[in-house]
């Protein structure tokens, strides 16, 4: 495994400007006094010397309950729907409405994150999450809970999963440096698939056991613990200095760096592809779950889970042995690979297969979503790095469009065959603009 400080030296990284932890030793990788190959093998998957930075465990927390969160209520809220419309289109809406946010707001969001203490930002969006479930607790306890009252939480929720990538993971590349940024990412996606696993599998029991009103009163509880952690962290990022620039000419500034860098643009055009033709099918699994394979919510729910699993192994296995070299290359090829296990997964006859196909679909996503933020926050310069990833949300928020689509073809198609078109389709776009990503294969 290539060292950190060669990895460093090859593509021009810069440190920003944060107020770091009293210990700087606290930051150095846990091999980094003997600097030898060997000790960095064995050290692991999740190394001592991130766990044991106060501010970084505190922000894994914070994330971790936006990613169980997340699936708790995509799962609930898909399923829920489902039962009042029987509509796949509302289905898909739902989930496209979280994902809205990033396509309107991230560029917005990300030059603002450089204008505004981190921290504050941090917790304005958790607490916004916090009051939302709240108010969906009280509603569902009432028995006045309605879709459209589940279509403006996923709106809420978001605009907080759009700021996100500007502002918490902004802070955990400050917290441990961009020489560890894929490591910490490795476990930022491995603490995602978890929650992959977990959320589907309690969304389907208290859906069984308490009906939707369960899940709310556990969204509550983990945003109450989610608060509480966002506010011991004492790591301060001061506002940029320089607010004589517009909003404007701050997103002008980076789009004319970024024209020339044609790594980043590959990076974007891979997001964008993947969010629009992968991505939404994750809203067809209660869907076929239910109609092709004759689940129940726990059945559902423990389909579901299977994705996760796989995530989460597909994690260990990035964050313990893939180099920085391999790092586009796997980039682009996991995209191509999960389109077609998202096809085989829609035709697969029997649950054994269909859970197989949904075990490798996690590990490829993966290999796409662990190094996405990473190459981003590498290839930047350290003053536009909030900027280019507030672009990255962007991309991220072109989703709506791909739920909007499979939508559409579910219900003019079916949900097993408009999930396979949309896969399809995915492959034909990936492999007509090889010539614009291909930069990032030598990254």
């Amino acid at each position: 495994m290539a060292s950190a400080s060669s990895a460093a030296s090859g593509t021009g990284y810069q440190h920003d400007e944060v107020f770091l932890p009293k210990n700087p030793a606290a930051l150095a990788w846990p091999w980094a006094a003997s600097g030898g190959t060997k000790a960095a093998a064995g050290a692991g998957f999740v190394t001592p010397g991130l766990l044991t930075l106060p501010d970084f465990r505190r922000l894994w927390l914070v994330g971790f309950v936006a990613y169980l969160v997340r699936w708790l209520e995509m799962l609930a809220f898909g399923l829920f729907a489902y039962e009042i419309t029987g509509s796949a289109f509302i289905v898909a809406l739902l989930s496209m409405l979280r994902l809205l946010p990033m396509g309107l707001f991230g560029a917005f969001l990300g030059v603002a994150a450089d204008r505004f203490e981190r921290r504050n930002a941090l917790l304005l969006m958790v607490t916004i999450s916090l009051v939302c479930a709240l108010v969906l607790v009280t509603l569902a306890s009432l028995g006045a809970i309605k879709v459209w009252h589940l279509a403006v939480a996923s709106l809420l929720n978001g605009v907080c999963w759009a700021a996100d990538n500007p502002v918490r993971r902004s802070m955990v590349g400050d917290v441990v440096g961009p020489d560890r940024m894929g490591r910490a990412m490795s476990v930022e996606i491995a603490t995602s698939n978890l929650s992959r696993i977990l959320g589907p599998v309690l969304s389907g029991v208290l859906l069984a056991q308490f009906g939707i009103a369960g899940v709310f009163c556990l969204t509550a509880a983990l945003y109450a613990a989610s608060l509480a952690a966002a506010q011991r962290v004492g790591m301060r990022h001061p506002p940029a200095r320089e607010h004589r620039m517009s909003f404007m000419a701050s997103m002008r500034e980076g789009l004319t760096w970024l024209r020339g860098d044609r790594r980043l643009i590959g990076v974007f055009l891979i997001t964008i592809i993947f969010n629009i033709f992968g991505w939404p099918f994750l809203s067809m699994i209660p869907i076929i779950g239910t109609d092709y394979l004759h689940l129940g919510p726990k059945g559902v729910g423990l389909l579901a889970s299977c994705e996760g699993a796989g995530g989460l192994i597909g994690a260990v296995l990035i964050g313990s042995l893939v180099r920085p070299v391999w790092q586009g290359r796997i980039y682009a090829g996991s995209v191509g690979a999960y389109f077609v296990a998202v096809i085989g997964f829609a035709t697969a006859a029997a649950v054994p297969m269909a859970a197989l196909l949904l075990f490798l679909v996690g590990i490829f996503s993966v290999g796409f979503a662990a190094l996405q933020t990473t190459l981003v926050y590498r290839c930047s310069p350290a003053a536009m790095r909030t900027r280019f990833l507030g672009l990255l949300s962007v991309c991220i928020g072109t989703g709506p469009l791909g739920f909007l689509y499979i939508g559409f073809l579910a219900d003019v198609l079916t949900p097993q065959v408009g999930t396979v078109a949309l896969a399809a389709q995915g492959i034909l776009v990936l492999l007509f603009t090889r010539r614009v990503w291909a930069p990032i294969l030598r990254q």
